[in-house]
């Protein structure tokens, strides 16, 4: 009877393999808990930094260019942490530099995060996630074999206010889109749900409740309907993969 035994090639590669997954698997463990122990230390405190929103303005006031530098680390690192809320980052930004500005702090800063959080999982983070599962069948999805296809509905679910976009993100690096394409689709597609929250705490700060509340009530119908929406389409493309 022929012994079934496996060339010592082969137990070299199964070895190397289980050790690979081992190491990324620690990798991938190792990014969670570093992004929970950042959300614990710094995203904690710094959100309750900036929803003081009379003493923040007061600190932007009183220092200036510094203010703005920092505000835009804050908003990068947002992105990056993705378990940081982003919204009351945006708010506070109306609030304390004015709708314009603050609005455009907030992009700079989204930019910044985006192209690190896609540099990284492009070059780095798509090793890890390789060792589970291969960049051909991550790439073999109907949702990414069309480049225009996905240029589209990733710009359609950025755009609406509500869809999880830093989660997002991090998807987006393991596509074939382009560096470029990506950055101006996060720097335009996001332009609504920054300006409605924007909008919302410049509308705070020279005390215009009202039209705070229009925007806030206005935002959070637009959010459902954006979530509802993200949802249905995950759950269609889910359904086509599956055929």
């Amino acid at each position: 009877m022929a012994l079934d035994i496996k060339p010592k090639e082969k137990q070299i590669k199964d070895r190397s393999d289980r050790q690979k997954k081992v190491i990324s698997f620690g990798a991938i463990l190792v990014f969670i808990v570093l992004s929970i122990v950042i959300l614990a230390l710094v995203g904690k405190p710094m959100i309750a930094f900036v929803s003081e929103l009379p003493q923040y303005r007061e600190w932007v006031d009183d220092n200036g260019l510094i203010s703005r530098l920092v505000f835009v680390g804050m908003m990068t690192l947002q992105i990056v942490v993705a378990f940081i809320p982003g919204e009351p980052l945006e708010i506070a930004a109306g609030y304390a530099f004015g709708f314009w500005e603050g609005s455009l702090l907030c992009l700079i800063g989204a930019v910044i995060g985006s192209a690190i959080v896609f540099l990284f999982v492009r070059h780095i983070g798509m090793k890890a996630v390789e060792v589970f599962v291969s960049r051909e069948k991550i790439q073999s999805l109907k949702f990414l074999k069309n480049t225009r296809k996905l240029n589209s509905i990733v710009f359609l679910l950025f755009l609406i206010p509500g869809t999880p976009k830093d989660i997002m993100t991090y998807f987006i690096g393991m596509t074939k889109m382009k560096f470029s394409t990506w950055l101006l689709i996060t720097g335009i597609a996001r332009i609504p749900s920054v300006i409605t929250s924007t909008m919302c705490g410049d509308a705070l700060g020279i005390e215009n409740y009202t039209m705070a509340i229009w925007v806030f009530g206005l935002t959070a119908i637009i959010s459902l309907m954006g979530l509802l929406f993200y949802r249905k389409i995950s759950r269609i493309d889910g359904e086509k993969n599956e055929e």
